[in-house]
């Protein structure tokens, strides 16, 4: 995709024109879906290994559930889960680009100074640890900023916009500028699908994806077997890679830069595919 942002991942330049997959590794035991649950290290390493070998871009773990209805995990409890695979990642796999869901700035500064994690992902955009643009402006990281009304306890009671699209961006305007002034330079917005949204204000976010590239910066959609598929043409989670699939197709081609995933062979193929439609002379 052209004029896309590129970001930078330590000294390297992580470049968005084709678009990437980030894997999500969950090291809870309670996250939505039951086959993103890897607390134990073993089987952990296991899955990281998986999914570099089917293509991942960029890994994303997350030691807390910020599913609808989640209670907010103590920072030490998080820390607990975080360390060793960490550690993990720092040894084993030093050339991997790790982002860390985390909204807590202590955190995110030890994970970046002691194991090297590339980006920060915090689903509150600054606002549960007004700390984190200041240490992630000081520590250089990019940070993906994401759209949530409320917090993940209460969310989805009953969210209300007065046009979710314009809401979400003015959102993004005002964030944007505290990471900016706090030094962040390499930002990527992440809408927040089944945050705060009733099923229509999901898909009209989706369809309207592209403009949230106006504010200048690379997009994340992160719809990988959320309830927004599952609720509307039945099953549950584990139903949910066709639909997955699907939306991830259309969220690249309304302008996501990055497919936030749980099944990373799917996304790469889809990301393939999706990219010949919108650029056809790739094949001359």
């Amino acid at each position: 995709m052209k004029n896309t942002p590129a970001i930078r991942i330590r000294k390297d330049i992580l470049n968005m024109e084709n678009g990437l997959v980030m894997g999500i590794l969950n090291l809870t035991p309670d996250s939505f879906y039951s086959g993103s649950r890897f607390p134990e290290k073993n089987k952990a390493k296991k899955q990281i290994d998986i999914m570099i070998s089917e293509g991942v871009d960029i890994l994303d773990i997350g030691a807390f559930s910020s599913r609808p209805g989640a209670e907010l995990l103590s920072e030490s409890e998080e820390w607990s889960r975080l360390q060793p695979i960490l550690r993990l990642l720092r040894d084993d796999y030093p050339e991997l680009a790790v982002s860390l869901d985390t909204y807590r700035a202590d955190i995110a500064a030890k994970a970046i100074l002691e194991y090297g994690v590339s980006i920060i992902n915090d689903i509150s955009s600054g606002r549960f640890d007004t700390r984190m643009p200041e240490v992630t402006g000081e520590l250089k990281v990019p940070v993906i900023l994401m759209h949530m009304q409320g917090i993940p306890g209460t969310m989805q009671e009953n969210p209300v916009y007065e046009n979710v699209v314009l809401d979400v961006i003015k959102f993004f305007s005002e964030r944007i500028q505290v990471f900016r002034n706090a030094g962040v330079h390499d930002i990527i917005l992440d809408p927040g699908f089944g945050f705060g949204k009733t099923l229509k204000h999901n898909y009209e976010l989706l369809k309207q994806l592209s403009s949230l590239k106006e504010l200048g910066f690379s997009v994340m959609a992160g719809i990988s077997r959320k309830s927004m598929i599952y609720n509307y043409i039945g099953g549950k989670a584990e139903d949910a890679l066709n639909g997955t699939t699907t939306l991830n197709a259309l969220c690249r081609q309304n302008g996501a830069d990055i497919l936030r995933v749980h099944d990373v062979k799917e996304a790469v193929e889809c990301l393939k595919l999706t990219n010949l439609v919108m650029q056809p002379e790739l094949l001359t």
